[in-house]
Order: structure tokens, then C-alpha cells, then sequence
């Protein structure tokens, strides 16, 4: 195999990280490889048969070029500080740079103890893991940034969790795994020379165009807030709950990253809680704003000796930008959800959106297929609409005043409808139905996991023989919970 790497983050950010290998796994066996992000990265397998890849993707052999290794990181965890993290389950195997330049990390998670393992085994269950594939590539579907998995492994070992799994290893891609709780340890640590140093990284790596700016630390926290007002839009877009949004959870490139506890809501409801550690519902779907806005004043906070070694004036420049952003992100959700509705930018459309979500709650309406269902009554059908809601008159006056604002726009119904429904998706991973495909891909049949992952990867265009997946779980599967995979 072809292996471009050029690891910037060993080569130049010693004392950021510790070298570490891979556990040698007992019989390791390919389960999936993502041949279409190997092709996007410029990984060359050939004529690699699945036994080579499975040597390579669970850790057993080293591709060339590649410099394993640990990262260093703190963060706040359900809002308590730990100084010390680091990746306890996964390796950093180096940087690939693709055809067209762009720069990306492999990391195998799953692979074994490291220094940061903090007496855990550093293993992975096939459950998580393959939840993880399943959610990541289902987000990139969907148009949100996210990591990426390129294989699945079974290691042939067994992990020992509240009872025995099967392992497997997990390859991630991702711009970089550089988190807010990476700046966190070096500023808890090692102080200002280190945040400066490891900031000037993320900017030449991720942000060149910040170089010149009078105050590029300051430019830095601008950048990644904007980014993550984008993305945690976007996440309440689709109806996902990450559900452990800790700062070491939190990557400074702006894609989701560690999908642990998390899941995508079928009935709307603002406290949707999916996690079975979240007992105070500190990171449910409608405290995901309020929580992005805590995160990021955690990043202001290990990025301030940065700031104030170029400007100490700029101190205070930095509050300012910590405190605009529930407005900023109002703004790309607002803007979000006016795509989903078929909207352009209309002075009064805010109380349209606020009443909207009242009646959603309200009525207990799906998430998902209701944006689909508003789509084909501008069509002229409103079955879907009459399905999916509790009465046929139970969202009238919010579904009056939506078309009152429809009428005002330039385009017609039907174009209205199609560019609806090129945002709003027919398919997400549906709670029973992940887990009806991890049940079955732990007794080990895969085929109902990868007949979902092939539905989600493509989310938008409905098809008949996929009708089973495009509807909410059963009463009879009951309240949902999930679970960290640690």
C-alpha cells in the first residue's frame, strides 16, 4: 500500500505527544474498508488482499512512513476539570496529504493501552466501534462536518466491558485531532510558550489565511468560534444529540468528533436526552448552544496567554467575541433552519421559527419526516402532514403563517419543494434500527449494518424498497438510551 505521509505534528510538535504502539491483536479479520474515502485521501490498497488490510487497520503491522503516537489533552468533563486525558484507546499512525493537498490524520482507536490509558485496556468493542463508522459517515451524508472511518477491524480478542465483546479497532480521519482540551493541558502545564506554539500549529496547519493578522491567537478563537456556531447548527438541523460534549470532545477544525453516547431524535422534544451518564441533561439536544458557548469560553481561557503575548488590549477583545456568541449562533441556526423550510432571509421569519419548535414539542411531531412532509404539501399532498401529526387541524396556525411567508418568496411551490428537500433528509440512523444492526453485527451477521449504512449514506433521495427505514422506532421499543463505549 501507498502511503503519502508527512507527519507535521511528530516532526515539529515534540513534547505534545507521547510515542506509543499498537497492541498485537489475536486473529485479525477485515470487516468494512472505505475504499471511496481511500481514493478521496490518496491511499493506494492495489492489490491488498483483506488479510493485508486487516494487519494494517487493527494496528499488527505499521505502514511505512507512519510514527505512532499518542496526543496529550485535559478538559472539562460534565463541566469538572481533568488536567489530564490524552488519547487512552488510540494512536495517531501519522498525516497523509491528499491528491489535492489537503492534510489528514489516520488514527486506529482501539489499537491498545497507551500512556494516557489511566489503567484501562485501551481496547474497543465492535458495537462502538461500528457505531461510530455508522454515524460518522451517515453525518458526512448529510452535508456536516465530521470525522471520517475508513476501515473496521475484529481484532479476534475479546473486551471485557459489564460483560465480554467481541474487539475491534476503529480507523479515524480526521483534519486533525488537535482539540480545545489539547490547548487546555498546555495551558494548565506548561504555560504561555506552549499555547503560543501549539496555536501557531493550528493556524499554519488549518488556518494559513490568519498568518498576517495583527493578533493571529485572537483571529484563531474568532475562527474556531464561527465554526462551531456552524456546527452545532447544523447538528440541531438533523435532529442529532452528541451527547458528551466535553472540551476534549471538541476539535478545533470544527467537524464532530467521538460518537460515543450519541444519537438522532425521532419524536421533536428540546430536553431529548440520550445518554445514560447524563443524568442532569447537561448536554441535551436544546443545551447544545448554551453548552458550545461554555466550551468556547474554556478555549478563550487556555487561549488568553497567547493573545496576551501579542496584545495585551486584545484581552478584552476576546470577552467581547466570547460574549456575541449566542447571537452568532443564532444567526447560522437561523439561516439553517430557513433552508429547511423553504425560506429566504425575511425580517420576520424569527417568531415563525421559535412558534415552530412550541409545536413540534407540543405535538410530538417526528423531526425528520415532517420537513420532508411540508415539502409535499406545497406539492399538493398532505397525507404525510396527516400522518405524522396527532389531529388534522393540531399545527394549523403555524402551518398558516408558514405559508403566508411562503407566498412572499420569488421561487414557486414545486422549486421551493425540490430545494427543501435537498437539505432535509429522508433517512437518519434510526435509534431501533442501529441498534437491531449492532445486535446482529455482535452475534455476527453484518449484512443489517451494512444494509444501513448504505441507506444513510444516501439520506435525501427516497426509494420504495427503503420505506422500513424512514419511519420512527416503534412504541414498543420505548425510551432510548446509549452508552459511552469506553
Amino acid at each position: 500500500m501507498d502511503w503519502a505521509f508527512d507527519n507535521s505534528f511528530h516532526d515539529s510538535m515534540e513534547g505534545f505527544y507521547a510515542p506509543a504502539e499498537a497492541a498485537k491483536p489475536s486473529a485479525p479479520k477485515l470487516l468494512i474498508f472505505n475504499h471511496a474515502l481511500a481514493g478521496r485521501l490518496g491511499i493506494a490498497v492495489g492489490d491488498a488482499t483483506e488479510e493485508q488490510l486487516a494487519r494494517i487497520f487493527s494496528g499488527e503491522e505499521m505502514p511505512g512512513g507512519a510514527t505512532p503516537l499518542a496526543l496529550a489533552y485535559a478538559g472539562h468533563q460534565f463541566g469538572h476539570f481533568s488536567p489530564q486525558l490524552g488519547d487512552g484507546r488510540a494512536l495517531l499512525l501519522g498525516e497523509v496529504v491528499a491528491p489535492d493537498g489537503a492534510r489528514f490524520d489516520i488514527q486506529l482507536k482501539g489499537s491498545g493501552p497507551t500512556p494516557f490509558s489511566r489503567n484501562g485496556d485501551g481496547r474497543a468493542a465492535i458495537g462502538p466501534v461500528l457505531r461510530e463508522y455508522l454515524m460518522s459517515e451517515a453525518m458526512a451524508a448529510l452535508g456536516v462536518p465530521t470525522t471520517r472511518s475508513l476501515a473496521a477491524v475484529a481484532t479476534g480478542d475479546r473486551v471485557q466491558r459489564e460483560h465480554a465483546h467481541p474487539g475491534a479497532v476503529l480507523t479515524r480521519v480526521a483534519s486533525s485531532h488537535v482539540r480545545v482540551g489539547t490547548f487546555q493541558f498546555f495551558a494548565a502545564h506548561f504555560g504561555a510558550d506552549h499555547v503560543v506554539q501549539l496555536s501557531d500549529y493550528v493556524i499554519r496547519r488549518h488556518f494559513p489565511d490568519l498568518v498576517d493578522t495583527n493578533n493571529p491567537h485572537l483571529a484563531l478563537l474568532n475562527r474556531v468560534i464561527g465554526l462551531q456556531c456552524e456546527l452545532v447548527a447544523q447538528w440541531l438541523g438533523v435532529g442529532f444529540v452528541h451527547g458528551v460534549m466535553n472540551t476534549d470532545n471538541v476539535a478545533v477544525s470544527g467537524e464532530t468528533i467521538d460518537y460515543g453516547p450519541c444519537a438522532f431524535m425521532d419524536r421533536f422534544s428540546v430536553n431529548t436526552v440520550f445518554s445514560s451518564i447524563d443524568a442532569n441533561g447537561r448536554y441535551a439536544y436544546g443545551r447544545q448552544p448554551q453548552i458550545l458557548h461554555w466550551n468556547m469560553a474554556r478555549f478563550a481561557e487556555a487561549l488568553l496567554p497567547a493573545i496576551h503575548a501579542v496584545d495585551p488590549t486584545d484581552v478584552e477583545a476576546a470577552k467581547d467575541i466570547i460574549n456575541e456568541i449566542p447571537e452568532r449562533f443564532r444567526t447560522a441556526w437561523h439561516a439553517h433552519i430557513r433552508r429547511k423550510l423553504g425560506l429566504k432571509d425575511i425580517a420576520d421569519d424569527a417568531t415563525l421559527i421559535d412558534n415552530l419548535f412550541d409545536a413540534l414539542e407540543g405535538h410530538g411531531v417526528d423531526f425528520t419526516s415532517f420537513f420532508r412532509a411540508l415539502a409535499m404539501l406545497l406539492r399538493g399532498d398532505g397525507s404525510m402532514l396527516e400522518r405524522l401529526l396527532p389531529a388534522p387541524d393540531a399545527m394549523a396556525p403555524w402551518i398558516g403563517d408558514w405559508w403566508e411567508h411562503i407566498e412572499r418568496e420569488e421561487l414557486g411551490p414545486l422549486e421551493i419543494a425540490d430545494a427543501m428537500d435537498a437539505v432535509n433528509p429522508v433517512y437518519i440512523p434510526r435509534n431501533h434500527l442501529v441498534e437491531a444492526a449492532l445486535g446482529a453485527a455482535e452475534a455476527g451477521d453484518l449484512a443489517p449494518w451494512l444494509e444501513l449504512l448504505e441507506v444513510v449514506r444516501h439520506p435525501y433521495m427516497p426509494r420504495p424498497a427503503w420505506a422500513l427505514f424512514a419511519g420512527p422506532a416503534p412504541i414498543e421499543f420505548g425510551p432510548y438510551k446509549t452508552f459511552c463505549g469506553t
